[in-house]
């Protein structure tokens, strides 16, 4: 399928099943985070009880610190992004010793 224009059935039944592929493990997560949420434990613990490892925690601030990168750089901030990137150094410094 190389031109929109000139879509076979084919194409466009294999396109359809793959939207309402996609649709459904949307709906799906969805009715199971709806689940989740409202289960007790869900509702009666802290996000500090999660106890998060090392790595998790690790991984979760690089991913924030590169998304500050990303806003910086989009908006030419650069000294920003220079005290961000030493940050994220550090980080990928305690990933590597994991």
């Amino acid at each position: 399928m190389t031109d929109n224009k000139n879509m076979t059935e084919n194409d466009i039944n294999k396109l359809a099943s793959t939207i309402v592929n996609k649709m459904m493990r949307l709906k799906t997560m969805e009715a199971w985070f709806d689940h989740v949420r409202d289960t007790e434990l869900a509702t009666t613990s802290d996000y500090q009880d999660l106890q998060i490892s090392k790595e998790d925690e690790a991984l979760g601030e690089a991913a924030k610190l590169m998304t500050l990168m990303n806003l910086f750089q989009e908006r030419e901030e650069y000294e920003k992004c220079a005290i961000v990137k030493r940050r994220l150094d550090a980080v990928n410094k305690i990933l590597k010793n994991l």
